[in-house]
């Protein structure tokens, strides 16, 4: 095949992947709307059924990297841990230096059967985005808009409502806030300089508050804090259009569990603690630029096959009145017509 007609299949291959996710999120953000006359009468039967619409959405994603791509993710982590991972509640807090690594963590998610119920702290200008900030509109996902001050209050609120969640779910928190750059990490480390703090190498100065108060308001609902680093093999930078292109990726995944009886009560002390955590792992950071390993049992928890049939099945639901309708307009033979829908597609 040519270049250009390579270029050709993979713009193809991209709108109809885009498309199937657009349009099959419209739909489900349109059934979850109607959900909201079960939360007067039945507040966990609304929750059970956004964590499964939920999932229908977020597992299209996972399944680009599981499936289209074929990326790999090994676990590292202790026999024991691993037997409890999906069987409780956790904190589970990420690195923040690639592109994909909130799907990694998504992905980490689905291979223990928490990704329909799992949430975040998110921007709130994601709230108003369609599909996935919809979607986490009716997950109760926690939103804030980065002034502590305002945020503090509506942020306890909204993890406080979690405490009789029905399903078990992981609460994944970017602790820096942002994307590791080194721009970025220049200022971090001059912050962490004029406030006394240890300077990291590897990653920015974690935002304790928000943890913090996240602790705080899950303590006793939460068993545990899953303190998770991320890296990919051969110095790799992955990329969603790599993800979405069908690149394949080889991922290492770090995991300690730690009992959150161990992390301080006290918002100080708390603060402290976290510190300390991001000066560890900065460690296994620089053992595994050095090593290639982390000191940890290696395991790669199966792949389920759920994700790969949910978008099956969209794909065969929407797939069919896509194409008629795009035989139809040919018939017509009007170029108008096919212009129009073309430019719908496209944008």
């Amino acid at each position: 095949m040519d270049i250009v007609g390579f270029l050709k299949s993979q713009f193809i291959c991209h709108l109809l992947i885009c498309y199937i996710f657009i349009v099959s999120g419209l739909i489900i953000n349109f059934i979850q709307l109607f959900t909201l006359i079960l939360w007067p009468i039945n507040k966990q039967l609304f929750r059970r059924i956004n964590c499964r619409l939920a999932y229908c959405i977020s597992s299209q994603m996972v399944m680009l990297l599981e499936w289209w791509s074929g990326t790999d993710c090994t676990l590292y982590t202790d026999p024991e841990s691993y037997n409890k991972y999906g069987k409780e509640n956790a904190i589970v807090i990420l690195n923040h230096n690639f592109e994909i690594d909130f799907l990694c963590g998504w992905n980490f998610c689905e291979r223990f059967g928490v990704l329909g119920s799992s949430k975040v702290l998110a921007k709130k200008e994601l709230s108003y985005m369609p599909v996935i900030g919809w979607m986490w509109y009716f997950l109760e996902i926690v939103f804030c808009k980065r002034k502590w001050e305002e945020d503090r209050k509506t942020v306890m609120q909204k993890l406080l409502n979690l405490r009789d969640y029905p399903e078990n779910f992981w609460f994944l928190i970017h602790c820096e806030g942002t994307r590791f750059t080194e721009q970025k990490h220049q200022i971090s480390m001059q912050v962490a300089e004029a406030k006394g703090l240890p300077k990291l190498k590897y990653h920015l100065l974690p935002r304790t508050k928000g943890f913090a108060v996240t602790v705080q308001c899950l303590r006793n609902v939460v068993s545990a804090v899953y303190d998770s680093t991320l890296n990919f093999r051969n110095n790799e930078n992955p990329t969603l259009l790599g993800v979405l292109n069908g690149k394949k990726y080889q991922a290492d995944l770090y995991v300690r569990r730690i009992p959150l009886e161990e992390v301080p009560e006290d918002e100080r002390e708390c603060s402290n603690w976290l510190h300390k955590l991001y000066q560890e792992k900065d460690a296994f950071q620089e053992e595994y630029y050095r090593t290639g390993t982390y000191p940890a049992i290696p395991i790669v928890p199966p792949r389920r096959p759920w994700t790969l049939l949910n978008w099956l099945f969209w794909a065969l639901l929407l797939l069919y009145p896509l194409f008629k309708l795009l035989i139809n307009m040919i018939n017509s033979g009007s170029s108008l017509t096919l212009a129009s829908f073309a430019f719908v597609i496209v944008m």
